[in-house]
């Protein structure tokens, strides 16, 4: 089950170098000019995650196997991006492909890193996004609203429906709202989602400041933060220069730079983190001495369909599921222990994977 968090923003705010950082490569071209990132890079990344490692240590595995989430650097927007402007179609057209919007808002003052508009301000930024994302949203319902009205008039229900939830989020975006605020039924849900407009994405807005400021912020990230708690939204300081640094370094040496910065862990992995969160994301595992593996599930998954993320005959065949909690787990010092201790539960269809779960699937062939 893949998952992709596009990292948009102005131009030279500092998508690529953040892009650079996160893959460990120098695949995406980190340069002080617009457009420099013509095609969406791609990079699949490891999600931090201790309890894999301690899983591991446990049960003796020889790999380990992290879950992964994908991140895709987008070309940078300008204003009328939804006319076309820059690279508007282009971006527009890739981010239809994300689940989610990492924004990646200049948060620094750096006379030699010009600015599309000739100044520094992360929230103005936010909004000219926005914007166009709204204004390419309109546009689009719009046009499809005029491509289904014979349908309509012919009672086809897929249309209806369809009518129904574009005229709802139209009505939203006219008042200067994303369509994410759009109040969706339950049996709508599927309908919305096939719409794939851009402001149903989740947002995660970072906050890219200067060295000096990774560990406390600064003035223009905490009006960042003012306008995301308003706004429901989540946000990460980072420093991406940090990041980048810190990503060619040992292990040891990122550790040692991190606590001479006094910053308790890297901003990559609080960024991957709440990316994770962001898209309501949990691990389960699956443990034994061949590998430790992570895999990942939306919250609220069944026992079927998380063993589907496997092998989708582990979900035709399902029998059940041999369950322990990663804390039993952990603290009886493995699986036999936990089974003998009468902390291994064996669970059905109906059973909701919990995040941590360790889980043996037993299904038909």
């Amino acid at each position: 089950m893949g998952f992709k968090m596009g990292i948009v923003g102005l131009p030279n705010v500092g998508k690529s170098t953040l892009f650079n950082a996160l893959t460990r490569t120098a695949a995406a071209q980190a340069a002080n000019f617009p457009f420099c990132t013509i095609e969406p890079n791609i990079g699949e990344v490891a999600v931090p995650d201790t309890r894999l490692d301690k899983l591991a240590d446990i049960a003796r595995s020889k790999q380990i196997i992290p879950t992964r989430m994908t991140f895709v650097d987008i070309a940078g927007l300008v204003k009328g991006a939804s006319k076309g402007e820059g690279l508007g179609n282009q971006f527009l057209a890739n981010i239809r492909e994300v689940d989610a919007i990492a924004h990646v808002l200049r948060c620094f003052e750096d006379g030699d890193v010009t600015h599309v508009e000739g100044r520094v301000d992360p929230v103005a930024d936010a909004e000219t996004i926005e914007t166009e994302l709204m204004l390419a949203d309109i546009e689009s319902i719009e046009k499809r609203l005029q491509t289904i009205v014979r349908k309509v008039r012919g009672g086809d229900k897929e249309a209806v429906q369809q009518e129904k939830l574009l005229k709802a989020a139209l009505a939203v975006l006219e008042e200067g709202k994303p369509a994410r605020e759009v109040d969706v039924d339950d049996d709508d849900l599927r309908a919305w989602k096939l719409l794939q407009l851009l402001t149903t994405k989740p947002v995660l807005y970072v906050c890219n400041v200067g060295e000096a400021d990774a560990a406390t912020g600064n003035s223009h990230s905490r009006k960042v933060a003012e306008m995301a708690a308003v706004q429901g939204n989540a946000h990460v300081v980072i420093s991406a220069q940090i990041e980048e640094e810190i990503s060619q370094l040992a292990t040891d040496d990122a550790a040692m730079f991190l606590d001479e910065m006094g910053l308790s862990e890297a901003g990559l992995d609080r960024l991957i983190q709440a990316g994770y969160s962001l898209l309501n994301l949990e691990t389960y595992f699956t443990v034994g001495p061949k590998e430790a593996r992570a895999w990942t599930i939306r919250s609220g998954t069944s026992a079927p369909k998380a063993a589907g993320v496997i092998h989708g005959d582990f979900e035709k065949g399902f029998i059940r599921a041999e369950t322990i909690s990663y804390a039993d787990y952990v603290s009886l010092g493995g699986e036999t222990a936990a089974k003998e201790a009468g902390k291994m539960r064996s669970e059905g269809k109906s059973y909701v994977v919990s995040d941590g779960d360790v889980l043996h699937f037993l299904f038909n062939t």
